[in-house]
């Protein structure tokens, strides 16, 4: 079979896919505008530190830029950040399941979820030399080549080889707004994209790829695990217009390897150059 044989079948089992795939994470603007973040119990304090990251993820998630939050004029931001936030609501984590003890009633972990208005946070995104990324997310197809040190193969949406990661991209995808879709076995057999393929995936492959897909972005990587890292070795690849970007993290577990990832695609996409 020939590499364009290869990529017409991709093509097609990625499009099938792609059409019965989870609407975008964000529908409507007050999605977008929105965060989360874990604290403990209700308490005052606990609240205050949690509108600060509260706000760190809805800028990243607004804007795409990972920069934001290490700039310095972020300090005085989350001094406050409480005064940002339109709305906020709790989900008790452990919803269910009844306190052992008095501490307990107290320490319960919770979602924390807060709603902001743009007219609060896009002149906060000005101030810092960013803008709102409010074009249509894109649907992101993951080709992936895993190596973990007992067997390789290629991540498949149906496949029992790791199913949890399947569920960790999608988790990863989920803050910046940004869904994903993962070929089943039968769409990656019948395109030949066996494992050596994948991971020495060309940048020519991988626009003809984005390219037969339409609007559908394809974020091509491989995952390897090291001893000597103590953790995964991600290795990432987008094209974008003319450009191929790549990135990496090393000695992280998967779950980390997935948001990097995804934030370096947000990145590209949303105009704010490469990853770091």
């Amino acid at each position: 079979m020939t590499r364009f044989s290869r990529l017409a079948l991709v093509a097609i089992g990625l499009i099938g896919i792609c059409l019965a795939a989870d609407p975008a994470v964000a529908t409507t603007l007050e999605d977008l505008y929105r965060s989360q973040t874990i604290v403990n119990g209700k308490y005052e304090k606990n609240r205050q530190s949690g509108f600060k990251r509260c706000l760190d993820a809805v800028l990243v998630r607004v804007s795409g830029d990972q920069r934001l939050p290490a700039k310095p004029e972020m300090a005085a931001l989350r001094d406050k950040a409480g005064s940002l936030v339109a709305g906020f609501s709790y989900r008790d984590r452990m919803e269910g399941i009844p306190n052992h003890d008095d501490q307990g009633t107290y320490d319960r972990p919770h979602n924390l979820y807060c709603q902001y208005r743009p007219a609060d946070i896009d002149p906060v995104l000005a101030s810092l030399g960013s803008r709102p990324w409010l074009t249509e997310r894109p649907t992101l197809s993951i080709i992936l080549a895993v190596d973990d040190s007992r067997r390789h193969f290629v991540l498949a949406g149906d496949g029992d080889e790791k199913p949890d990661m399947v569920e960790s991209f999608q988790s990863a995808a989920g803050p910046m707004a940004i869904s994903i879709v993962v070929p089943d076995k039968a769409t990656l057999a019948k395109a030949g994209l066996i494992f050596e393929e994948v991971r020495a995936i060309s940048p020519e492959l991988l626009g003809s790829v984005a390219t037969s897909i339409g609007s559908h972005q394809a974020l091509a990587g491989s995952l390897e695990w090291s001893d000597k890292e103590l953790g995964w070795i991600a290795h990432w690849q987008l094209k974008a217009g003319d450009k191929t970007y790549r990135w990496q993290v090393r000695g992280v577990n998967f779950d980390e390897a997935f948001r990097v990832a995804i934030k370096g695609a947000a990145q590209i996409l949303s105009g704010n150059g490469q990853p770091k």
